[in-house]
């Protein structure tokens, strides 16, 4: 799945509309993923971050770039001890 591509994949809705103003935490999260060199080779990052307090709320590093890779991100997001519940 994606948000844009020339392909026969379903897209998903944007649901942000760039709409990036928040009244709460936890209410919107946007992700991203970038490749980081590291020395001789790369990894990539994938972040989660809160648009309320515009803070990284999540993150994953790996060698490959996966869907596991954007997965960890979310769940580490998810099950994070300090996240406020409601």
């Amino acid at each position: 799945m994606t948000t844009d591509s020339n392909h026969d994949t379903p897209i998903h809705e944007n649901l942000v509309k760039r709409n990036f103003r928040v009244s709460k935490p936890n209410e919107v999260w946007v992700s991203d993923i970038t490749c980081l060199r590291v020395g001789s080779s790369f990894v990539y990052l994938a972040v989660v971050i809160d648009l309320y307090s515009r803070r990284v709320v999540g993150w994953s590093l790996s060698q490959t770039l996966s869907a596991e890779l954007a997965c960890q991100a979310l769940m580490k997001t998810i099950w994070r001890p300090d996240r406020a519940l409601g």
